[in-house]
């Protein structure tokens, strides 16, 4: 029968299946679009699942239906591989600190490309905002007004104390892929949506300012039944797959207009003269976005 992954450990796979939860194991290996991937599956794959006939609650998957999408990352662990995150997603959410831990500009950024080379919607929810000074308060009103003049929605929230309508509105009638660091909140927000889970929250060093992982292996969480969320371990990097340098710029909404514009059809906007996107800067690009672009381009460690 047909089954939805709702949480991998890696070896084995809890599905639902017939309103039924099952645990299932592959059979044999899957050999997925010539890819070099650590795990075949992900949480929101679907699969055929059939009853091992030699034991009494043992389920086998022996198929992987086509994916709508998905959503992957560089393997931290295994070189020339990649990871996938989670598979047929409506949007991605991405939780957003600015201390306790701090969110880099480029971990936002390198997010955002990662759905749009996948064409997901994107979501920025900036938490914590109780921890907020002035100053910050005012580089959040920066970036939102960055961000929402390309296409992204952004709210400010306090998921400890409570989630907004906005943010319930904006879960409603689709699967959600949560990312974010290690403590900004993914845990806080699932178990305000859903008191059952009792997801463990983790506390922030404050000799780091970095969050502690409670999220061992992602999971997929019903708010309704036309509603999920699906959490992830905290991500500390997010390695970007299968984008060449030459497409980078196809990923920033801002530079797409411009593209095939510049002097050079080969153009990188970065030194070359007759270049459209770097002619935008300021008017129709943002100084923040663009430096992030050419750190990324370079492979810099553009954490600021």
């Amino acid at each position: 029968m047909k089954a939805l992954i709702i949480k991998s450990t890696g070896l084995w796979y809890e599905v639902q299946a017939e309103q039924k939860r099952l645990i299932a194991r592959l059979r044999g290996k899957f050999k997925l679009e010539d890819k070099k991937l650590t795990n075949p599956l992900a949480v929101g794959d679907w699969v055929e699942v059939e009853a091992n006939p030699q034991t009494g609650d043992e389920w086998v998957i022996t198929k992987i239906y086509d994916r709508e999408n998905y959503v992957m990352r560089e393997s931290p662990r295994k070189k020339g591989h990649d990871h996938l995150i989670a598979c047929n997603i409506d949007q991605g959410v991405l939780i957003v600190t600015l201390k306790k831990p701090r969110t880099s500009i480029g971990f936002i950024d390198r997010f955002l490309i990662t759905l749009e080379s996948f064409r997901i919607p994107g979501v920025i929810l900036f938490n914590k905002k109780d921890l907020y000074s002035k100053k910050e308060i005012e580089k959040y009103e920066e970036l939102k007004c960055i961000y929402e003049a390309i296409g992204y929605r952004v709210h400010l929230c306090q998921f400890e104390k409570e989630v907004s309508d906005d943010v319930k509105g904006l879960l409603e009638n689709k699967t959600s892929l949560l990312s974010g660091h290690s403590g900004s909140g993914k845990s806080t927000l699932i178990n305000q949506l859903i008191p059952d889970a009792r997801q463990e929250v983790s506390e922030i060093s404050d000799f780091a300012n970095k969050g502690v992982h409670t999220t061992t292996f992602a999971e997929l969480f019903f708010l309704d039944d036309q509603s999920a969320i699906i959490d992830t371990p905290g991500i500390k990097e997010l390695g970007l797959s299968e984008i060449e340098d030459e497409e980078l710029s196809h990923y920033f909404p801002e530079m797409r207009q411009f593209l095939g514009t510049c002097k050079f059809h080969n153009c990188l906007h970065e030194n070359e003269p007759g270049c459209s996107v770097k002619n935008a800067l300021n008017d129709q690009i943002s100084p923040v976005r663009y430096e992030s672009y050419l750190s990324i381009l370079r492979t810099e460690d553009n954490r600021r």
